[in-house]
């Protein structure tokens, strides 16, 4: 009885083992075929996204470079501040703003910025000097609108009107620029105590009617040597504020019967835009 006890024991026992194994081998294989699936799912997406990458990307290769992704990268950075500038200046031209042209490769200057504007303080009576001044350094007609063009150089002579509008004075001055047209005529009466203003209105007007680099004022008993004055300024245009002449840090004594009365500030008197 005993001996057929143990046999039926151990008949169980392997027959359980045998169950067991043949479960843990399938599960195995399950897992082994899950895996595998996974696998080649995970390669056929690999695969589909570079060739979507080099389609919209248009490289045509089965892989990038890390450089070549660099400058898609930079590309694309490039692209977002080109659209920002557009923005800007699509902006800007709301707000009336106009660009100046440049010069082109065939060296034709289309509304150069000019370098600097010089406004010539003159008097009624003093056409013996403004007819020097134009022999020596001004120019006028063609040799004046040759040395706009070509050095970027404005001149003009300055004056008011006389107190007695439209007397023989004001009619000198009128026929005068009809030949030359180099005045700069202001609505203000011409008076030697109004020389701080005087000086005052036509840099506002310059600033306003040309869109210069530099503003000048010089009386007309100064002689101006064009190309250095060229030259001189040119080393400022990288300086974002400049006055070059007389600046009073103290009081200024405008009243003609003063001790220390100064009809003027300075012969020579040059400033960039931010001053004016």
């Amino acid at each position: 009885m005993q001996s057929r006890g143990s046999n039926s024991m151990v008949s169980n026992m392997v027959f359980r083992t045998r169950i067991s194994s043949l479960l843990i081998s399938m599960f195995a294989t399950f897992a082994a075929f899950y895996v595998a699936g996974r696998l080649w799912q995970d390669a056929e997406n690999r695969v589909y996204l570079i060739k979507e990458l080099d389609r919209i990307t248009g490289l045509g290769q089965s892989a990038i470079s890390v450089d070549d992704t660099l400058k898609i990268i930079a590309c694309r950075e490039q692209h977002k501040k080109l659209s920002a500038l557009e923005m800007d200046l699509a902006t800007a031209r709301q707000e009336g703003f106009t660009p100046k042209r440049a010069s082109d490769a065939g060296g034709t200057v289309s509304q150069r910025r000019p370098l600097v504007v010089i406004g010539v303080l003159t008097r009624f009576g003093r056409e013996k000097n403004r007819n020097a001044i134009r022999k020596a350094w001004m120019g006028s007609g063609e040799t004046l609108k040759k040395m706009e063009k070509e050095n970027g150089i404005v001149s003009r002579f300055v004056i008011g009107r006389s107190a007695k509008r439209g007397d023989n004075l004001d009619r000198s001055i009128d026929d005068e620029n009809r030949q030359t047209n180099d005045f700069i005529i202001l609505d203000q009466v011409e008076a030697p105590r109004e020389l701080p203003m005087k000086a005052k209105m036509f840099f506002a007007l310059a600033a306003d009617r040309w869109d210069a680099e530099f503003y000048a004022k010089v009386n007309d008993d100064v002689y101006v040597n064009i190309d250095t004055l060229g030259a001189t300024l040119t080393s400022y245009l990288d300086k974002p504020r400049v006055y070059i002449g007389c600046m009073k840090s103290g009081e200024v004594f405008s009243e003609l019967s003063h001790k220390w009365y100064e009809p003027d500030c300075g012969s020579l008197v040059i400033k960039n835009r931010k001053f004016c």
